[in-house]
């Protein structure tokens, strides 16, 4: 009998079928994302201290569109990326110009210890901000200058060239180390990034807290290189009382290299070389659909002067909210929000820094109505 020289080919198509759909099974990548777009009245808006009605992207959660992939490796190994960028649906642009994967660009590998990453993504404060401050229920488009103006990092900011190890959970029990590389020849301590932190879940009971310092990446006379230019930490708890989840979080930022300001009048929030913030808020379900919010966020800072002028300011913003779920991902909400300001320029509720801020003290007001999706 002549065998035909097709027969071992299909055999062997045959027998790879199995391993083509095992390695099917044991990969995945998903495509998620978030389009948040609110209608905005804005009091006191610069320039002129005039009212401002606008139609915003992440005002409440920003919008994004990222890809998650994991492949199994075998014995409890994975091989994980993420890609997330950023963008503004209201006109499409790009929420960081020139930076493709703005919010988190990373490969790495998880097994039964934890999960280590590599690239562009947030140190763990960002976590005990989503868990313990406004941020979890406004958005960091909403409380980031409550928030002596994310410095704290809370609302999530990014290191680039950065790795993160964060451990499984132990008796409800996480950790996490952070470091980014500055990449400076000659000075590994230059542009330096390094944080720690830790939280627990138990039961109707968080508790957590995390720190993070970094140092400045070339010189600024008279500083140099190396030299310490953000110290900061935030510790927070909540406490699920049956619907309601009430929460609170202390941050506490430092600026080394701030150097004292000869200007003598008011003066931007950001320029305090330290600023302690205090948010207390309530996230109370109904029903299964209807959330009702509510929190004030209070920043009180120290200011370095050369000459005459106030060194103490404060800012204090009370947020109100109702959520409404139409479905699993899809939802609606109002906000209101008030900043008031002393010895400080007002910073403004939403927008970039001071973009849409009063310009002198003079409080604020900020309604958002608007609609939200995940995907």
């Amino acid at each position: 009998m002549k065998k035909s020289p097709l027969l071992p080919a299909v055999l062997g198509m045959a027998a790879a079928l199995p391993l083509a759909a095992q390695a099917q099974q044991d990969s995945s990548v998903t495509v998620y994302g978030v389009i948040d777009m609110s209608l905005a009245y804005t009091s006191k808006a610069a320039p002129g201290n005039h009212s401002r009605l606008s139609l915003d992207s992440g005002d409440q959660m920003a919008s994004r569109i990222g890809f998650r992939g994991k492949e199994d490796l075998g014995g409890g190994l994975s091989a994980i990326f993420q890609f997330e960028t950023g963008f503004s649906a209201d006109d499409g642009g790009m929420a960081t110009p020139g930076t493709l994967f703005d919010r988190k660009s990373v490969v790495g590998l998880s097994g039964h210890a934890g999960t280590l990453t590599l690239g562009r993504q947030t140190d763990s404060l960002e976590d005990i901000g989503t868990r313990y401050t406004s941020f979890q229920i406004f958005g960091g488009g909403g409380v980031r200058a409550g928030h002596f103006n994310s410095l704290d990092r809370i609302t999530g900011a990014r290191t680039s060239n950065s790795l993160r190890f964060d451990t499984a959970s132990y008796g409800g029990v996480t950790g996490s180390l952070f470091y980014g590389m500055g990449e400076v020849a000659g000075n590994n301590a230059a542009g330096r990034a390094v944080g720690v932190g830790a939280n627990y879940a138990g039961g109707a009971f968080g508790l957590g807290g995390a720190y993070y310092q970094s140092k400045l990446a070339a010189d600024a006379l008279p500083a140099r290189a190396g030299d310490t230019d953000l110290k900061t930490f935030t510790l927070g708890a909540s406490y699920q009382a049956g619907p309601a989840k009430l929460f609170a979080a202390w941050s506490q930022t430092r600026r080394p290299l701030q150097a004292p300001l000869a200007a003598t009048g008011l003066v931007n929030i950001t320029s305090a070389t330290r600023a302690n913030i205090i948010d207390i808020g309530v996230d109370y379900a109904h029903d299964a659909r209807l959330h009702l919010l509510a929190s004030v966020i209070h920043d009180r800072t120290d200011i370095a002067r050369a000459g005459a002028g106030a060194t103490r300011a404060r800012t204090t913003q009370l947020n109100l909210g109702v959520d409404y779920l139409l479905s699993k991902r899809t939802d609606v909400y109002a906000v209101l929000s008030r900043q008031n300001a002393g010895e400080v320029n007002n910073p403004g509720v939403i927008g970039a820094a001071y973009a849409v801020a009063p310009t002198d003290d003079s409080a604020q007001n900020v309604l958002r109505m608007g609609l939200r999706h995940k995907f």
